[in-house]
């Protein structure tokens, strides 16, 4: 007896997948799924989301930093008007707060690497860094101009500082050129001062 071609595909979808095909569809799925995966490194997705994260903040309080500098006189934050006991303030943000040009300090995005560490207060060639929240603020004494900066982590960052001695990047913005952008340090304490900013991008 013939089998019509209607019945020879009922039959087949009547059969169903045997557990042979089933288990290499399954393998072949596990298989692409780590090609995937190693393709995306998602140690390095997660590095370049901090570093998205730290650039939109340094921008922020770049920002804020322009405004507080129109609302009072021309100066940046200074011992003078974000001082206590001779020193500027390592809650330096909060200036900007009180002021009413942020509405809460910048929050820390952690470094989830051991590749990368927040700036450090210091002091280089007369100019105060100050940290607060893992982001720096510098300035030189008369207010004018000034920087804030965040060390980034990830590698795609990293590979854009190839300069021998400059291999360390971060992401700095420059009240003298009115925006942000990568620069390549030596390492922590490896930023200039304000006004002598370069960027790589």
């Amino acid at each position: 007896m013939k089998i019509k071609g209607g019945e020879r595909i009922k039959r087949l979808i009547n059969r169903g997948f045997t557990l042979i095909e089933l288990l290499i569809v399954m393998a072949i799925l596990g298989v692409l799924a780590v090609v995937v995966l190693v393709a995306m490194n998602p140690v390095q997705q997660l590095a370049r989301t901090r570093d998205t994260g730290r650039k939109s903040s340094v921008t922020q309080v770049g920002r804020a930093l322009e405004a507080y500098y129109t609302s009072h006189g021309g100066r940046y934050l200074t011992v003078a008007n974000c001082g206590t006991g001779g020193v500027l303030r390592e809650d330096w943000m909060s200036c900007l707060r009180e002021s009413g040009e942020l509405s809460i300090p910048v929050a820390n995005i952690t470094y989830n690497t051991t590749l990368a560490t927040a700036c450090i207060s210091q002091s280089v060639a007369s100019i105060v860094h100050v940290s607060h929240n893992g982001f720096c603020y510098a300035a030189g004494a008369s207010g004018s101009p000034a920087i804030v900066y965040a060390r980034l982590e990830s590698a795609s960052d990293r590979s854009k500082c190839t300069v021998a001695g400059n291999t360390i990047p971060y992401f700095v913005w420059s009240t003298l050129q009115g925006r942000g952008g990568l620069f390549c340090g030596p390492d922590i304490g490896g930023v200039p001062a304000p006004g002598t900013i370069t960027f790589t991008d």
